[in-house]
């Protein structure tokens, strides 16, 4: 009975368990362990257990039978094979075999008084995050990804340098869509239908973006390309059929952000594969990646020195370039590192699968709080709706005094504007987050009717508005939003009385269509056009008020872009500009060498006869780089219309 504890060196308790629960055991052993290690007395007529693990004496017999520690005499039950098992899970020592009951010799303890190792921390072997097929594929065809990745880079830079807007950005968006087909194919994913909206979308954004000089059309279009694709990444990762708007935002802003912690994986599995490929192939493939990692920025440096030795040398390289030097060489090397490592990255966080794909539905509030927050909201709204129709819309009503059309008009659109989006809130929040009830059915669908009534209220004094005071580009904004709003009401009156209406799909496809419907109509040639129609009182249009002052806002005029060319050219032609100041190095400094001593010096943007050179100024920045890469539609036609002195267009439009 010694010989157990003796050569064991550890005291362990006998389990309790079945043979089948090894690890129930272990964790028993150890509390067990915990309580004799402390020299405590064993409870009946046996002597204390020692520290050293030796059991209590009595009746130097082990109970039998089912291994439970034999009551009131501090002997331990017999050791089973399971107990055996456990008590080395424990210590970290193999445990002892059992022959019969008794312990098979082993090694001898240490001395007394020798050094002893600490009894082991137990640490739980954690089941290891196994890659997604995704991953595996992501890793074994890193000669493709990685390569990919850098073209795709240098594809990048090659478009987009110094040129957001140019001929050359039609084609990053195609290639940046054919990066996608082929990288899904590689990771095994075919693409979904629906695909197809997504990527002709995106195609024409990039194609107007290359047809307009509207810096915010072009913003806007980079932003909807980017929300597009990455809604189309998302849609091929992940089952997106029941996500609504947010589960969107919030995973593309998870996958943008979360992506940085994907920093060191190009390299790291650039390493791997080296290493786990053997032969020529997989070695050439390497070198060829060191090699081009070398050479390109060698190369840019060499360029950039040899531009500087030559003047042909650099007249050349400019009209494919740019101007060359040392800060647009670090542009360029940053460009090239950035997108090779972000498309990289990007494409390793999504292979992961780590966005949670379902969605919970939280439609478990009580009706009876929404139902009483929309009810007095629409009894208001009811009432309000009913002055608008006989005042405004059928003229029953009387302006108050002191108020005149425009003033009316003036403070109204903006607030009615910001009330329809509000319920637009409103009335999704209901839908999203209370339970069905007939009641709120009911009142969410008068609320969405009286919110037709504001859209069309705000829309009709937005025109009012425009009747006295002409076009701005936020009034033409505020026009479209009021139409993308009502189109917005119909799906949402569609989806409260069926459930399974896609109304997530349905909003994304009409915002797409109605923005490529504004980025298409280049509201700047609008603008001019209505504009410059009404600048003197012969050619005032049908549909401005008689009392209203002709047109003479040309500080607004000097600002438009190379869209309202067509428009802006011929009129400046009528004035007698002097187009020869947009061939000049500048057109503000050549205009004021043109004039006389009996005329003023300055060149004032409010103005008729200087707001022109103002915006020939203007386009002369914008066209500072022309050539074969930023070679853009509307400011080519504008810098022709000046050359040939007129727009093909008459003034004088009704």
């Amino acid at each position: 009975m010694s010989d157990v504890n003796n050569n064991q060196g550890t005291w362990a308790e006998p389990s309790q368990f079945s043979a089948g629960n090894e690890y129930s055991g272990a964790q028993q052993s150890s509390a067990d362990m915990t309580d004799n290690t402390a020299g405590t007395p064993a409870s009946g007529t046996g002597t204390p257990a020692s520290g050293t693990g030796i059991p209590a004496s009595g009746t130097g017999t082990p109970a039998s039978g089912t291994g439970i520690p034999a009551s009131g005499t501090g002997t331990p039950a017999s050791a089973t094979d399971a107990s055996a098992s456990a008590a080395g899970a424990f210590t970290g020592q193999p445990a002892p075999a059992f022959v019969n009951g008794t312990a098979a010799p082993q090694s001898a303890p240490p001395a007394f008084g020798a050094a002893q190792a600490p009894y082991p921390v137990v640490v739980q072997n954690r089941p290891r995050h196994m890659d997604t097929e995704e991953t595996k594929r992501l890793k074994e065809n890193y000669n493709f990804f990685g390569m990919a990745s850098f073209l795709y880079a240098v594809f990048y830079t090659f478009c987009m340098f110094r040129n957001g807007s140019g001929v050359t950005y039609p084609f990053f968006v195609a290639g940046s869509l054919l990066l996608l087909c082929l990288s899904l194919a590689k990771l095994g994913i075919t693409l979904k239908s629906g695909s197809v909206f997504y990527m002709v979308s995106m195609m024409l954004l990039g194609i107007s973006t290359f047809l307009t000089d509207d810096g915010r059309i072009i913003a806007y279009n980079k932003l909807g390309i980017f929300l597009l694709i990455m809604s189309l990444l998302l849609k091929h990762f992940f089952d997106t059929t029941q996500w609504k708007l947010g589960k969107y935002l919030g995973s593309i802003i998870q996958a943008v952000f979360l992506s940085i912690g994907e920093l060191p994986r190009p390299v790291q599995d650039g390493v791997a594969y080296q290493k786990n490929r053997s032969g020529k192939r997989s070695r050439t493939t390497g070198y060829i990646l060191i090699g081009l990692a070398i050479s390109v920025p060698l190369l840019l440096v060499v360029l950039a020195l040899l531009a500087s030795a030559d003047a042909y040398f650099l007249e050349m390289t400019k009209k494919v370039f740019g101007s060359i030097n040392l800060p647009n060489m670090m542009n360029i090397v940053f460009r090239i590192a950035f997108m090779f490592f972000f498309s990289y990255m990007l494409t390793s966080y999504l292979c992961k699968r780590q966005i949670k794909e379902e969605v919970k539905d939280h439609r478990t509030g009580e009706p009876v709080i929404a139902i009483t927050v929309t009810a007095m909201l629409t009894f208001v709204y009811l009432i309000f709706s009913v002055v608008q129709i006989a005042g405004l819309f059928l003229g029953q009503l009387k302006l108050p005094e002191g108020y005149t059309y425009a003033k009316y008009a003036r403070q109204g659109f903006a607030q009615l504007l910001v009330v329809s989006i509000l319920n637009l809130v409103i009335v999704l929040v209901c839908v999203s987050f209370f339970r069905r009830s007939k009641v709120l059915r009911a009142i969410l669908t008068m609320m969405s009717l009286c919110t037709f009534v504001m859209i069309a209220s705000s829309a009709m004094r937005m025109f009012i508005y425009i009747r006295f005071y002409y076009l701005t580009f936020l009034r033409v904004l505020v026009l479209w939003a009021l139409a993308l709003l009502a189109v917005l009401f119909l799906g949402i009156l569609i989806s409260i009385y069926a459930e399974r209406f896609p109304l997530f799909r349905y909003s994304m496809a009409v915002v797409t269509v109605l923005y490529l419907g504004l980025s298409f109509a280049h509201p700047d040639y609008i603008i001019a056009r209505v504009n410059i129609a009404n600048t003197n009182e012969q050619s005032r249009q049908w549909w401005v008020d008689e009392s209203v002052a002709p047109y003479h806002d040309f500080t607004y005029l000097s600002r438009l872009s190379a869209d309202a060319a067509p428009v802006l050219v011929p009129y400046m032609e009528s004035l007698g500009y002097d187009f020869a100041a947009f061939d000049s190095e500048s057109a503000l400094a050549y205009a004021k060498e043109q004039r006389t001593d009996s005329e003023p010096r300055y060149l004032r943007r409010h103005e008729i006869g200087d707001f022109g050179y103002w915006w020939m100024e203007n386009l002369q920045d914008r066209t500072e780089n022309f050539g074969i890469r930023t070679f853009n539609l509307s400011r080519y036609n504008a810098m022709r219309l000046m050359e040939t002195g007129t727009g093909g267009l008459s003034t004088n439009t009704k």
